[in-house]
């Protein structure tokens, strides 16, 4: 283990993080909102603490291993989010406890979404500007985008980039240098937001409304600048934009630098997981809207319609905005709902979930089990997009979907362990393991009430999610810190 070439790239890449304090500083002068010193003593304190870490070291030329990449990014989240809490520590409004204060950073730094806060329509611009610019730079992840900055610093991205992207299929480039593949999902990422964000702006919000909700629609992040979410707006235009722009943030960033770089929008088509994605969407869209309507939750079929694929859109990408209260819809819909944030969005994307390409490796080998049945000779490989898998890779997946099982299992007992009812401890878990954030119950609008060991645990469920449990895992292995 390079302990050194650790510490000196946690010390940079925490010294980079200290001036995202900056931003909403200028939010707080411009609105005059008072909050300008929570922010700046952050900066201080952050800036401070990566070049104690940092100088040290500096003069180390250590190469980064396999190994060394998991223990960065997960010590890197971990001390992210404890960093990321400061200015909701520090300000007055909201006024948070240390607890309540990395929950809210946590989740949005992971995307989930949940949060601790009431009354958003009274905080602080320059809270409101804050909470959503963590769920955008955690869309993509600040390590891929450190990896592009690295390598002018002498420091290998490749070992980075292979610990942090969510998938099961990592190895595959864009680019030949891993610095041009993290700059390639970058520049995707930002020109989505800036379209994003116009879009918002040309349907009627205020430039503040729209550049925020571009963050977190585009991050699948679901944080919102006002307590109803997105009913604030009650339009649908915005509506309509916002599912647009969840589908595209859930799909595979690979395949939206290719169809760009290739000016082919068949691309999207050809890819398997796109298309298994969208009739998952189109699926349960249908089931809803039918059950919408037949259970007069809403009186006609457009109503039915518009808010039965806005909230299948966001919670099947992991998004988590709402329009409607859906935690109050029948309790089919609920589950069916919650359910399908467990298969998630696209890997390679910012959504969450266990991931589509996952569930259909799945279905694909339980369909070749049973055909082993009947020809237990045959010889029937899983093919995906006409090619066959690599069997390392569905005993991977395997292997994820069992972890992925058993923690979730454990932090559910471990939830219910401290009081709460078992629908609100098994829809928590599930909504942040699955970075989603909205769930039902107890926490259908805010994990406020929660006790401050169940929202302890539920930050553990947001990192697994977000570094999709074998990040997180490996290093509690004993072979991990053997020589």
């Amino acid at each position: 283990m390079n302990l050194r070439a650790v510490q000196r790239v946690l010390g940079l890449l925490l010294t980079v993080f200290s001036f995202t304090m900056l931003p909403p500083v200028l939010i707080s002068l411009i609105y005059q909102d008072g909050e300008v010193w929570p922010f700046l003593t952050a900066f201080v304190v952050i800036l401070g603490s990566g070049l104690v870490i940092f100088l040290p070291v500096v003069r180390s030329r250590q190469e980064l291993r396999l190994r060394d990449g998991f223990l960065v990014v997960t010590l890197f989240w971990v001390v992210l989010g404890l960093a990321g809490a400061l200015p909701f520590a520090l300000s007055t409004e909201p006024g948070l406890s240390p607890t309540n204060a990395v929950f809210e950073s946590i989740s949005g730094l992971t995307t989930t979404g949940a949060t601790v806060i009431l009354g958003l329509d009274t905080l602080p611009k320059s809270i409101l500007f804050y909470r959503q610019q963590l769920q955008w730079l955690g869309g993509m992840g600040i390590i891929v985008l450190a990896v592009a900055v690295l390598p002018m610093l002498g420091v290998g991205g490749l070992q980075l980039y292979r610990a942090e992207m969510p998938g099961p299929m990592k190895d595959a480039k864009l680019t030949p240098r891993i610095a041009e593949t993290a700059k390639a999902l970058w520049y995707v990422y930002l020109w989505l937001t800036i379209a994003c964000a116009l879009a918002y702006w040309g349907a009627g919000m205020t430039l503040f409304d729209a550049v925020g909700h571009a963050f977190s629609t585009v991050a699948i992040g679901g944080f919102s600048t006002h307590d109803l979410s997105m009913g604030y707006f009650d339009s649908t235009a915005i509506e309509l934009i916002a599912v647009v722009f969840m589908i595209l943030g859930g799909v595979n960033f690979a395949l939206h630098f290719l169809a760009v770089r290739r000016r082919d929008a068949v691309v999207y088509w050809r890819d398997s997981e796109f298309r298994f994605y969208l009739l998952l969407i189109v699926t349960v869209t249908a089931i809803t809207t039918l059950a919408l309507y037949h259970t007069d939750t809403y009186l006609d079929w457009e109503d039915s319609f518009t808010n039965g694929l806005f909230q299948v859109v966001s919670i099947g990408t992991t998004t988590g905005f709402t329009t409607a209260e859906f935690y109050f819809w029948p309790p089919f819909l609920e589950i069916l709902l919650l359910f399908t944030s467990f298969v998630g969005a696209c890997a390679g994307s910012t959504g969450g979930g266990i991931k589509v390409i996952r569930f259909l490796l799945l279905i694909k080998q339980g369909i070749r089990e049973v055909g082993r049945l009947v020809h237990p000779s045959a010889q029937l490989p899983v093919r995906i997009g006409g090619k066959s898998v690599n069997h390392r890779v569905v005993d991977a997946v395997w292997g994820f979907f069992s972890l992925y099982v058993g923690s979730f299992v454990l932090m559910y007992l471990l939830l219910a362990a401290t009081g709460l009812d078992l629908l609100t401890a098994f829809s928590a878990v599930a909504a942040c393991i699955n970075n989603l954030g909205p769930g039902l119950a107890q926490v259908g609008a805010h994990y406020n009430g929660l006790s401050d060991l169940a929202k302890w645990i539920l930050c553990v469920a947001m990192l697994l999610g977000r570094l999709e449990i074998f990040t997180l895992l490996v290093l509690l292995s004993p072979a991990f810190w053997l020589r």
